[in-house]
């Protein structure tokens, strides 16, 4: 069973996150999106990602390439969100992130674009399939600062990609074996920036997917809510049965 939840935080007024789910026999998908921009833009920008994308990837052939289905369906729906934007002054220069996972066959493909995450556990532990999409990201990746110093740096929220920002986008994809994954987390940063990938490892192993949404929540709150947090937790096809509750 899927777990998911969004919560506004404790600091803002208006939830900005968004995300979708749809299951049928043959296909499964996931999305997390974390809209920005003045006054409701990021709101409106992370739901036309969600829609856009979900209705892409309904009215596609799943038997092709995964990774190419998801990345052309981000795409379409970049071109979506700019074209809004530029058709409202009030829209203008909003845009969101977005992290989705399509499953078909066993086969899992990951998208990325901006600094919404997805984790993988397995029997081995946790971790992170996505790579930020951001300016301290690219420190960490020139040497200049460590991965600690990452944690705590005052411009980790800085994205550097980021869909209907600009008429074309780049895309990051993933392709993985599901029957090595116990269970997939998509997040925005307002959990993995409050919430380390240690403690969602614990918390998740410890109960089911809508109870460990909400404990996840409710400690991201817990120490701040400074952002919107937005989370869903769904099963893999594990078929190990060793403890993977440690990292």
């Amino acid at each position: 069973m899927v777990g998911m939840l969004s919560h506004v935080g404790k600091v803002r007024k208006i939830n900005e996150d968004s995300l979708g789910v749809y299951e049928n026999s043959q296909i499964k998908l996931y999305i997390v999106s974390d809209g920005m921009g003045g006054h409701n833009a990021g709101e409106i920008a992370s739901k036309l990602a969600v829609d856009s994308i979900l209705e892409f990837v309904k009215n596609s052939d799943v038997e092709e390439d995964l990774e190419k289905l998801l990345a052309d369906a981000i795409k379409d729906s970049n071109e979506k969100i700019f074209e809004v934007s530029k058709s409202n002054h009030s829209l203008n220069g909003m845009g969101t992130t977005v992290t989705t996972c399509l499953i078909n066959n066993g086969k899992m493909a990951v998208a990325n674009v901006g600094d919404s995450r997805c984790y993988v556990i397995t029997s081995e532990g946790i971790r992170q399939i996505t790579k930020d999409h951001s300016l301290v990201q690219e420190l960490v990746d020139s040497g200049n600062i460590t991965q600690e110093e990452a944690e705590v740096h005052p411009n980790k929220n800085i994205i550097t990609r980021s869909l209907g920002t600009s008429p074309k986008v780049e895309v990051d994809t993933f392709l993985l074996d599901l029957s090595t994954i116990c269970k997939v987390v998509l997040c925005s940063d307002g959990l993995s920036n409050s919430v380390s990938s240690a403690e969602m490892l614990s918390i998740i192993s410890s109960m089911d997917n809508e109870s460990a949404c909400k404990e996840l929540v409710d400690l991201s709150n817990e120490r701040g809510g400074r952002d919107n947090i937005t989370v869903i937790v769904f099963e893999g096809e594990c078929k190990d049965d060793r403890d993977f509750t440690r990292e």
